[in-house]
């Protein structure tokens, strides 16, 4: 690494580059998916054999009042800005109270929920208070008005109430398809290259609000394990501001210093370690390299093949205009023999801008270097061998240099996302500097999954 990579400044100070709005779309469709896991936990809990009884003055399970069966009618989440969320669902209970009847019993689940960092860094979806309540809805033997068996407001602080109600409220947050455990996995580490991996830690609890849920990260960057520091940004990054009727579940944002950040952890991870072979050219130019070295003096006794060598004297930038996003390059190509200990008897300094192309693969952002939108390189060559410099060599390395730094990027960056969701109906927007990237959830099931399990 040059020397200059050194002295850049690092963050003092934790501050956010990239973040995402769960849109009231995004969490209709988490209630939606919600509804049969709540269900098959409510069964589980309330049909087991050594569930306590539901029903006031039971003192024992017995044949008596048996539910046999649960069904979830109805499951919303209600944004309640600037406090969390308000989680009701309606669950029809079938009880045999005898043999010969049967009634259908109405259970409803009212709770407030919001979501805390807890001292690990990771987000918890705790229950702040909740409140159940029991009425009879129809019998086999006779209609009758539905009439509240029971009604209760519990605390949660108070953990002195017993029975199924209050297993209900203490274990309410289970009832979601988006347990803590699935919550902690937005934390996890992903590869971007076999030795620099990406991290995503959220700065605070998440903000709520009528246009969604919004969370803000800071993106952390391991290579070989070690977190590497970062160059600080020149403008600190905040989450614009999400469209108050956005069709879309999600809408995650990018700030420029994200990718700028992206190409100096890779940087330093060794992934752009440039050697060119110089064999792209004709007949004459052949020749005319072929016949470098021994025009550079008596170091080489012989006609060697050339090679180029590319480090970045200074690093790479990301540039995010309306539309249209540029990576800036700053090396400095070492021409030498192809030699087993290369030997450069050339420096270039070549300054070089590519267009950048986004895209979204499930949850990786793909980002190529098409070399056709590579710009004019600019050469400043250090001993006074321009034109033959630039005949020679600067046709390869616009060409080579952007196709090496695309295969280093194939596999794409993984994004900020939770475990077993994807992202589909994807619309990447470039505006000046940040990108916004709405998109809808899926839920995707890998195989020997339990989705239903907390």
């Amino acid at each position: 690494l040059g020397a200059s990579l050194l002295l850049v400044p690092i963050h003092a100070t934790r501050s956010p580059d990239c973040g995402g709005v769960l849109t009231p779309a995004g969490l209709s469709y988490f209630a939606e998916i919600s509804k049969p896991h709540a269900e098959t936990v409510l069964r589980q809990d309330l049909m087991a054999p050594t569930a306590p009884n539901l029903f006031r003055g039971a003192t024992k399970p017995s044949s008596r009042n048996q539910i046999n069966s649960v069904t979830v009618t109805e499951l919303t989440l209600t944004l309640i800005p600037d406090t969390g969320l308000r989680l009701s669902i309606d669950v029809d209970l079938g009880i045999t109270p005898t043999p010969s009847a049967t009634k259908v019993m109405k259970l409803s689940i009212l709770s407030d929920l919001h979501v805390e960092m807890n001292p690990e860094g990771n987000l918890e979806m705790v229950a702040s208070a909740c409140k159940t309540s029991l009425e009879e809805m129809q019998s086999t033997e006779e209609m009758e008005r539905s009439t509240p068996q029971f009604f209760l407001f519990w605390d949660l602080s108070n953990r002195g109430k017993e029975g199924t109600e209050a297993q209900i409220c203490l274990e309410v947050t289970k009832l979601l398809l988006l347990p803590n455990e699935r919550l902690m996995s937005l934390t996890a580490q992903f590869p971007v290259t076999p030795s620099c991996q990406v991290q995503y830690l959220p700065l605070a609890a998440p903000m709520f609000s009528e246009q969604g849920i919004t969370i803000s990260l800071q993106t952390i960057f391991q290579v070989v394990g070690m977190a590497i520091p970062l160059p600080v940004s020149p403008v600190p990054f905040s989450m614009p501001e999400p469209a108050s009727s956005s069709p879309s579940h999600l809408t995650l944002a990018f700030s420029e210093h994200f990718y700028s950040s992206l190409f100096f952890a890779l940087e330093m991870a060794g992934a752009f370690n440039m050697t060119i072979p110089v064999s792209r050219a004709n007949e004459e130019q052949k020749i005319k390299i072929t016949l470098l070295p021994r025009q550079m003096g008596s170091l080489f006794q012989e006609d060697l093949p050339v090679m180029l060598q590319a480090v970045f004297r200074s690093s790479p930038r990301v540039v995010l205009e309306e539309g249209k996003a540029a990576l800036k390059l700053f090396l400095t190509v070492h021409v030498g023999a192809e030699t087993p200990a290369f030997q450069s008897f050339l420096s270039v300094n070549v300054d070089m801008t590519a267009g950048l192309l986004l895209s979204v693969v499930d949850t990786r952002m793909m980002i190529s270097a098409p070399s056709k939108g590579m710009c004019p390189c600019h050469s400043r060559e250090r001993r006074g061998r321009d034109a033959l410099l630039e005949e020679l060599f600067l046709p390869t390395i616009r060409e080579e240099i952007p196709a090496q730094m695309n295969v280093v990027l194939s596999e794409g960056v993984f994004l900020p996302h939770i475990s077993s969701f994807t992202y589909t109906d994807v619309n990447v927007m470039i505006h000046k500097d940040y990108v916004l990237i709405p998109c809808n959830l899926k839920l995707q099931v890998r195989p020997g999954e339990q989705i239903t399990m907390s």
